[in-house]
């Protein structure tokens, strides 16, 4: 369930428990157009992807497990910085720039939420 998901549930008084049984239970079609529209991009689900199951991961690291480019990993992981899931620090080691990132606790909690939305997308699919 992304961010207006959450801000939706929240305004009408439900909980993010709630509003996922509502997309459960909604046509697929529907449901598909609430997705988490920042983690559903293939590059930025790569990204967070990688860094669910790593501590954290350097930019060439990172850069080679998505196979983008230099500037296609720059764009999409500011993207993803600016919403709050991934955390990027840089640093030198010597004299040569270390960038690396790292997936916060809201960026592990909607690449969750992404989860258990396409969980329910692919059954309302199946069932439908």
């Amino acid at each position: 369930m992304g961010k207006s998901a959450v801000v939706r549930a929240s305004r009408e008084g439900k909980s993010e428990r709630q509003e996922l049984e509502t997309v459960r239970t909604r046509p697929a079609e529907e449901a598909a157009r609430s997705l988490d529209r920042i983690i559903h991009e293939r590059t930025r689900l790569g990204i967070i992807s990688a860094l669910a199951v790593n501590a954290t991961l350097s930019f060439n690291e990172l850069k080679k497990l998505v196979g983008a480019s230099d500037g296609n990993l720059s764009v999409h992981a500011r993207k993803l910085e600016d919403a709050g899931y991934i955390a990027c620090t840089k640093s030198f080691a010597g004299r040569l720039p270390k960038t690396e990132f790292r997936l916060t606790t809201p960026g592990r909690r909607a690449l969750e939420h992404y989860l258990d939305h396409m969980e329910a997308l692919i059954r309302a699919t199946r069932e439908g």
